[in-house]
């Protein structure tokens, strides 16, 4: 199947999924593509018994009540971008399968963190836990309190950088992405490996080998990033480097951003695995709208 520039974005009518396609359509606005509202329906099986049909009309409603949802979304959508082509895509069955088999093809898929169906207070819902863990491509999770304003419009675009291979194509995607936006790129890299010694010469010794650390990590960070710089000679790089915990870390930087980017899993990862401890804790706290690359991404 042939790899089309095009955003994606989930449709179900929640909250969540509204700021998903506002954020959506303001990305496909700067990126110059088109965007696609997706939404699905299942029909009640609970109501038939097995192997009985059910009739045309109520596979007539499903589909007007999800044709409902698109053309709200596609109204919030032109609100943002009024200009942007939109198309629809509506499938019968899980919305998982529908996006997982979108994400084949697509340039990224956006979604809102959780939808109709789920919990009250609850931040990530299965939907989207499922596709964030398994597309191969790009994927964005919107919250209902990521709200996409004048500020947050043209905020910063801020990533995460480990060393690690996956954050290396995050850091890829992540200069694309503010060369697009014409945004600043922040760059947040951690460290927490030396302990604070109790006595006072300690903490002198440790404060010079603290200041010698930090010097050597914004070396190395700088070597990271130089293929990019010189690719992207228009981006803005702001360089952090923080002795702190990469979750704090991330999420400091990243109020008022327009899009916090990382990995699936960085350095600590096992080989195969879906989704690191510092993606999961993001994904439930994060200022701002986040994409997880994972490694299929290019």
């Amino acid at each position: 199947m042939t790899h089309q520039d095009i955003v994606v974005v989930a449709v179900d009518g929640s909250p969540a999924s509204l700021n998903a396609v506002r954020w959506a359509a303001n990305t496909a606005n700067k990126r110059g593509v088109p965007l696609r509202l997706a939404a699905s329906y299942t029909m009640p099986q609970f109501l038939y018994a097995e192997g009985m049909v059910p009739p045309q009309e109520l596979f007539d409603d499903l589909q007007s009540e999800t044709m409902e949802k698109i053309n709200g979304a596609r109204a919030v959508a032109h609100e943002v971008a009024p200009d942007i082509k939109i198309g629809h895509t509506i499938a019968e069955g899980s919305p998982i399968d529908m996006l997982l088999d979108m994400a084949t093809d697509s340039t990224m898929i956006v979604m809102g963190s959780r939808g109709l169906g789920g919990l009250s207070g609850m931040v990530m819902g299965s939907v989207s836990a499922a596709v964030v863990s398994h597309a191969t491509c790009a994927v964005v999770v919107v919250r209902e309190d990521n709200v996409v304003d004048e500020t947050t419009k043209y905020g910063p675009v801020v990533v995460g950088v480990d060393g690690s291979d996956i954050s290396a194509k995050a850091t890829e995607v992540a200069f694309a992405e503010a060369h697009a936006r014409g945004a600043e790129l922040v760059t947040v890299h951690t460290w927490m490996d030396m302990q604070v010694q109790a006595s006072l010469a300690g903490l002198s010794a440790a404060q010079r080998q603290w200041e010698e650390v930090e010097r050597e990590q914004v070396a190395m960070l700088t070597e990271r990033l130089a293929p990019m710089v010189e690719k992207f000679p228009d981006v803005e790089v702001r360089k952090v480097i923080a002795r702190d915990r990469p979750v704090r870390a991330l999420v400091e930087n990243s109020e008022g951003a327009q899009l916090l980017i990382v990995g699936s899993h960085g350095r600590g990862g096992f080989k195969g695995m879906l989704l690191g401890s510092t993606s999961r804790a993001l994904l439930q706290s994060a200022p701002c709208p986040m994409m997880v690359v994972r490694p299929e991404t290019v």
